[in-house]
């Protein structure tokens, strides 16, 4: 979905150059050299982008719920580990970057999605997505976000990233989170609490073409993620007027549960032990808010998360 809309921005971005209006090419390019840190910094959230009525249809069209189990005191900062990824990640984008449900739950609290650096390097691109309150999901970033010393920020970030959107299949509960251990690097040096967040409905929205581990399509998958930085699935969905083929989601509800926070004091040499105990914990407290919550959303008794 984000590439669609990149590559037309992209484009548009051509035309401008190869047409009457290529200074306006430029002077765009002056601006992206003087404000290339922006997604690095805070970014440049816009109320009013954020707050466009065709957001308000987005999340009714599954429809996407933000579901809170437990206070998050905004005099902290947090990490919220958003799972699983999906292949649109409609209930991070719906929940945290539209609409006013974040806000209502957690007051004081400022969200704040971070991913791929690669798409602020898109023109006209990176102003949007930092209007809807995404900034970059670099370290840098990241440090940014959580360092605020009166609390009130919160960094949204999908732990499983692109690799784990090639298992984003109906029904799949395979999450990629065992060697994933950066994210909880910088709660430690930031003393940012730890909050899980599983997002029931996620890997509902499309069916991809099967592709399971050490097939020639998975292969090739995995080394077109590493050279491009994002992964390629290989989707479909529902059409306009039709149900068997298209690229529009299923209208399948996407309930987004917030979990009870970690508490977590700042460390800023943080050892690899230490780490290890507070990720062996965090997969605990994630497996137990699934658990807890996975029979009223449709998930059968037996089914249980997959990590590796």
């Amino acid at each position: 979905f984000l590439s669609l809309v990149a590559e037309f921005c992209c484009g548009f971005f051509v035309i401008l150059i190869l047409g009457n209006f290529w200074f306006l090419a430029v002077l765009y390019l002056l601006w992206l050299y003087f404000d290339w840190e922006t997604p690095c910094t805070g970014g440049r959230r816009s109320q009013w982008v954020r707050s466009w009525t065709i957001w308000k249809y987005f999340r009714e069209y599954f429809p996407i719920h933000l579901i809170k189990t437990s206070d998050l005191n905004p005099n902290h900062n947090y990490l919220l580990g958003f799972h699983p990824h999906g292949v649109l990640v409609a209930g991070a984008f719906g929940n945290f970057c539209t609409g006013p449900s974040f806000k209502n739950l957690f007051p004081g609290l400022t969200p704040y999605l971070h991913i791929m650096p690669i798409w602020f390097g898109c023109p006209f691109f990176r102003e949007y997505i930092m209007s809807a309150g995404m900034v970059s999901a670099s370290k840098e970033s990241v440090s940014y976000v959580l360092n605020n010393e009166g609390g009130g920020h919160a960094s949204i970030i999908v732990i499983g990233g692109a690799e784990e959107s090639l298992n984003a299949h109906p029904g799949s509960l395979t999450l990629n989170i065992l060697k994933r251990k950066g994210f909880i690097k910088m709660a430690l040096k930031h003393g940012a609490h730890l909050v899980p967040v599983f997002s029931f409905g996620e890997n509902e929205l499309f069916k991809q073409v099967a592709n399971p581990k050490g097939s020639w399509l998975r292969n090739v998958q995995e080394k077109l993620q590493k050279i491009m930085g994002f992964a390629l699935p290989l989707f479909h969905a529902r059409g306009v007027f039709q149900y068997s083929f298209g690229l529009i989601p299923y209208r399948q509800p996407i309930h987004t549960v917030v979990g009870s926070p970690i508490p977590v004091k700042r460390n800023l040499n943080p050892t690899t032990e230490e780490i290890e105990q507070l990720h062996a914990l965090y997969l605990q407290k994630l497996k137990k808010l699934f658990e807890e919550h996975k029979g009223n959303y449709g998930i059968p008794e037996h089914k249980s998360l997959i990590f590796e």
